[in-house]
């Protein structure tokens, strides 16, 4: 079976755009689901520059959160089954973790992991599926794959946000907005959300900010003084990954107060922090998808969703085709967009 998908061939390049082959048979583990929507997220625009240092595995394919119906479970699958709607997810869930699927790109092989979301169809593990109901928007069945449940993650277990508690969130992209939100929905006071785009500090807002501050406009340290009194804030967010502004978010918080940090500087860049605090009461953490667990997170998120406690779907400002992927990872890097999806259903249409 042949299938789209937009491949990372060369770091740094754009990503091209081609007819792949799936493997003939499905191993122990394994599912086969046609992709309906994916979410750009910023770790994809990661692995395109190399952050993290050389890429053994070129040429590979992208993307870890997206919606989708099955339409085979393979052998030993019994967590889902044919024609079973899922989000799909990169942090791990009940079932099988299954053999990465081995793809063909004409005489090349292409590697993949456990989940990929930039093609058609795709060969997924057990674990990195969960079922939801068939009516289930698909950009928000794509969030859930791991913008929302990374933010809701962040405020709920590693910075275990209490009522009243103040909160400072750097960087306003998907995985901030989401902070937002979820700092909002747990009733922290007083929210500030810290970005250089003008837009996406008035999206904040809308989700629950209650101040905004504009980086590329503003003395942040004194904007935050103002805010918040010289001790800082409870609880500190810093998306970004640029070491500048992780030093910034661990002086903004308060001696006893927790820094959480979700982005991660490029391979050779290094923050420079003063330990002190670390000593007495202050903690300093590192995310890791905000240590959510998908089989209990994502069905509690869609309920309080489809019962209109939040709505997070404002946050999708730009949907694509496959075949303007590399456009609407521009927009992403330009500050033009907050969160792109790439709608598959219409894939086959190339224009």
């Amino acid at each position: 079976m042949k299938t789209m998908a937009a491949i990372l061939e060369t770091l740094g390049a754009p990503l091209v755009i081609s007819e792949i082959t799936l493997p003939d048979e499905l191993v122990w583990g394994q599912s086969r689901v046609r992709v309906l929507m994916s979410g750009i997220c910023g770790s994809q625009l990661g692995e395109i520059d190399g952050v993290k240092g050389a890429d053994k595995f070129l040429p590979h394919l992208l993307g870890h959160e997206g919606f989708a119906v099955v339409e085979e479970a393979g052998p030993g699958v019994t967590r889902v089954k044919s024609g079973n709607h899922v989000v799909l997810h990169w942090r791990k869930g009940p079932g099988i973790e299954a053999p990465v699927p081995r793809y063909r790109w004409g005489e090349r092989a292409l590697n993949a992991g456990s989940v990929t979301t930039f093609n058609e169809r795709a060969i997924v593990s057990e674990n990195r599926m969960t079922v939801v109901a068939r009516e289930t928007p698909p950009a928000l069945g794509a969030l859930l794959g791991c913008a929302l449940t990374t933010g809701f993650g962040v405020v709920c277990n590693d910075a275990a946000l209490q009522f009243g508690e103040s909160v400072v969130v750097f960087g306003a992209g998907s995985v901030g907005q989401s902070v937002v939100l979820g700092a909002r929905l747990a009733s922290a006071y007083p929210i500030v959300v810290v970005d250089t785009v003008a837009s996406k500090l008035v999206l904040a807002r809308s989700f629950g900010a209650t101040h905004a501050v504009n980086a590329a406009e503003q003395d942040v340290a004194a904007e935050l003084r103002t805010i918040l009194g010289n001790d800082g804030a409870d609880a500190v967010v810093e998306t970004t990954g640029r070491p500048s502004v992780i030093e910034l978010a661990y002086e903004s918080t308060s001696p006893s107060g927790r820094t959480v940090l979700v982005g991660v500087p490029p391979v050779g860049e290094k923050a420079r922090l003063h330990t002190l605090r670390l000593h007495f009461e202050q903690r300093l953490l590192g995310s890791h998808g905000g240590g959510s667990e998908p089989a209990r997170d994502i069905p509690r998120y869609l309920s309080m969703a489809s019962r209109g406690v939040f709505d997070a779907l404002p946050m999708v400002d730009r949907v694509c085709t496959l075949f303007d992927v590399n456009a609407a990872i521009a927009d992403l890097r330009a500050g033009r967009a907050t969160k792109c999806m790439i709608d598959l259903r219409s894939a086959a249409a190339q224009p």
